[in-house]
């Protein structure tokens, strides 16, 4: 039997530099995390309901992340770079043009622009931020030392379950290689706290 080589299951994904990075992220996925808000942000900290709340998706693609946003919070602003049929506005977040600030920004950010999504959502955000990408991205020089070691994340929340992510399309029943996991900045905040979110797919 040959080994199954797909990017969507190898420990791997590589994109051209001016790729979209067309990844969508599994509903399941961005549920967790506002589950994980709803009991531990809202709750904890005695901050407003995420229903009080606004959150900016500025990599919406299809939609896979704003629909479960809206479940949760009051408003979602979504928008991409590029036009996926879905009816948002296309516009580039990174563009150095004044944006009205949000309570939330949480987004599937392109890899080899996640750093720049950070630092912009960081400058735009009332309350927090949260991204998800690859386990990976906590390794590095470069992001330790421009990004982790001065604002490292309040909250790294690692998936006990894989989340499959499949380019061009969103496959319920894909398998991965890869390990995601979220990393939600909270203001004022300056701890860095581990934890996991539990088996929730299903």
């Amino acid at each position: 039997m040959s080994q199954n080589r797909s990017t969507a299951v190898m420990q791997r994904r590589v994109e051209p530099h001016d790729s979209l990075d067309d990844f969508p992220t599994p509903p399941w996925a961005t549920r967790a995390l506002c589950e994980y808000l709803a009991r531990h942000y809202a709750a904890d900290t005695e901050k407003a309901f995420l229903s009080d709340l606004t959150v900016r998706e500025p990599a919406a693609n299809r939609g896979y992340m704003v629909g479960p946003l809206a479940e949760y919070f009051g408003r979602v602003e979504a928008s991409d770079v590029h036009d996926y049929g879905a009816g948002y506005p296309v516009a580039d977040f990174l563009f150095p043009t004044p944006i009205e600030p949000v309570d939330w920004t949480i987004t599937n950010p392109p890899f080899r622009l996640a750093k720049q999504f950070i630092g912009r959502a960081m400058q735009t955000s009332r309350e927090g931020v949260a991204v998800i990408v690859r386990s990976a991205f906590l390794e590095g020089r470069d992001r330790y030392e421009t990004l982790f070691r001065e604002n490292p994340p309040s909250r790294v929340l690692q998936f006990v379950e894989r989340v499959p992510m499949v380019k061009g399309r969103y496959d319920p029943s894909a398998s991965t290689a890869t390990s995601y996991v979220w990393l939600v900045w909270i203001m004022g905040e300056t701890n860095c706290r581990l934890d996991w979110i539990p088996p929730c797919r299903k």
